[in-house]
């Protein structure tokens, strides 16, 4: 019988916390953003670089991270993954110049690849011996991700009102600090021999970063040019590079075989899209509230609110009752296009518009098009994987989320800037570029949400649940958890 850790209880604390911070970083910079533009001298298309270095260091490493977990242990990579995410901080908030801020974010970004896997795996750990207190600590574990992403909102408008935006990132100083100070009741795990597909983690994100830097100065130097068209065929190479890797290697980061299981395939493209959709509606309606409706740091954060407080609500209380009555697909493919009325909704925002009117209403909408969606998705990506591959499957979903987040986010910031969001201070431009970025995301939702009906292989309904599994020892476990199905890296 496995032995019970007496500090557990403790323990989850820490690892939620870990959730809390890591989910929080990529929502309390939303509302920062116009600020920090304004002191870094970051064009309107450059702003993105803020988030997007973040996502695509995190997705890319999100696999290494777990293989390292398994390698070296998971309290020593968590405990790695937050000095690593101290350090990005720090230079985040001293940032002087544009690129220093995005380098920032971008070391930030490889602290939550180091986190989030070890913190499931440690979770596992702790709790694996028992289903019904498993049950709790993912429920207590899941419910920090939300409640991460609405504090972020708030927090950010709080310290960039009365503060200014450098606090957004000093804030992970001390609580990271006092982290790492209660790392020492975690469970300690032996290293292991094994080989590190170091290789294929540097080919698939610098792919990745190669695909967004091409799509974002695809604008300027023309979507023909022969620069555009080289950076995408070597980010086609990149990516190629690394499948071949894959299938090479003896212990990949991403076994191919894993595409065999039912739905995965399915449910990475509705993550894909989903990411594609989500990020980006975020990012525009932070900057039409400040750069359009004129709402200061605080106001913006706090318009936000109601919206990440009905994603809380439905991913932590309505989502799985109702993913049990009527199952994933369903669920998928009408939250994507709910997701997508809710844009089209905000797409129709107007220079003059109002929070009541033009924004409330339509986020509440595409808020509760993401709740419905996000967690069956996750769930079914992993509910046909075998036991000892749910910590890979579950780290590929999410790795495949933040894919789209950056690559969905890239391309509608191109498209908003050709049709005016590029002109600062031209209210009626600057909606007609965040309009036409709320339609683009519809479009991608609706794809997304009619693809998963049409393609979609149907389940039982209470076949669903993730294999999860309670060990360490495999190169796929749950050392490779990228996340739980409670809702992790929705973006706010």
């Amino acid at each position: 019988m496995p032995t019970v850790n007496p500090k557990r209880w403790w323990a989850l604390a820490v690892l939620a916390t870990a959730q809390f911070m890591v989910i929080m970083d990529t929502s309390i910079i939303g509302v920062a953003l116009p600020e920090m533009q304004k002191d870094l001298g970051f064009s309107q298309g450059e702003l993105q670089w803020v988030f997007n270095a973040y996502v695509i260091a995190f997705g890319g490493l999100l696999l290494l991270g777990g293989r390292l977990s398994d390698l070296i242990g998971a309290r020593k990579i968590f405990v790695t993954g937050w000095i690593v995410m101290i350090a990005g901080s720090v230079v985040a908030a001293a940032a002087t110049t544009a690129w220093a801020e995005v380098l920032g974010r971008g070391v930030q970004g490889v602290g939550g690849a180091l986190i989030t896997p070890s913190a499931m795996t440690l979770l596992m750990m702790l709790f694996g011996h028992d289903r019904k207190e498993l049950g709790k600590a993912m429920a207590f574990y899941g419910a920090a991700a939300p409640a991460g992403g609405t504090a972020g909102v708030f927090l950010g408008g709080v310290f960039t009102e009365w503060l200014s935006w450098p606090w957004v990132f000093v804030i992970y100083v001390p609580i990271g600090l006092a982290t790492l100070a209660a790392t020492r009741i975690l469970p300690a795990v032996a290293s292991r021999r094994g080989s590190v597909d170091i290789t294929g983690a540097v080919a698939v994100t610098a792919g990745l970063a190669l695909a967004v830097f091409a799509v974002v100065r695809a604008p300027e130097t023309g979507w023909g040019s022969t620069a555009t068209v080289l950076q995408l065929l070597g980010a086609a190479a990149l990516l190629g590079v690394f499948l071949f890797i894959q299938k090479s290697v003896r212990e990949p980061l991403m076994p191919l075989g894993v595409w065999r299981v039912p739905r995965l395939g399915s449910a990475n493209l509705a993550m894909l899209l989903l990411g594609a959709a989500w990020i980006p509606m975020w990012y525009f309606l932070n900057l039409y509230l400040q750069q359009v409706l004129g709402y200061g740091a605080f106001a913006s954060g706090a318009a936000l609110v109601p919206m990440t407080v009905l994603l809380m609500i439905f991913m932590t209380a309505i989502t799985a009752r109702l993913m049990a009555k009527f199952g994933a697909r369903p669920l998928i493919g009408g939250g994507l296009l709910v997701l997508a009325a809710g844009l089209l909704w905000l797409s129709a925002v107007e220079p003059t518009g109002s929070f009541l009117v033009d924004v409330l209403p339509a986020s509440l909408v595409a808020a509760l098009g993401m709740s419905l969606a996000y967690i069956p998705a996750m769930m079914t990506a992993m509910s046909g994987a075998p036991q000892e591959q749910a910590g890979l499957a579950s780290g590929i979903v999410n790795t495949t989320y933040q894919v789209g987040s950056a690559l969905g986010l890239a391309a509608l910031t191109a498209l908003a800037t050709s049709q005016g969001a590029g002109e600062l201070g031209d209210l009626p431009a600057l909606t007609d570029g965040f309009g036409a970025a709320f339609v683009g995301a519809a479009g991608v939702a609706a794809l997304g949400g009619l693809v998963t009906l049409l393609v979609m292989r149907g389940e039982k309904r209470n076949g669903s649940r993730p294999g999860t599994g309670t060990g360490s020892g495999s190169s796929s476990g749950t050392g490779q958890a990228a996340g739980s199905a409670s809702g992790e890296q929705v973006g706010v």
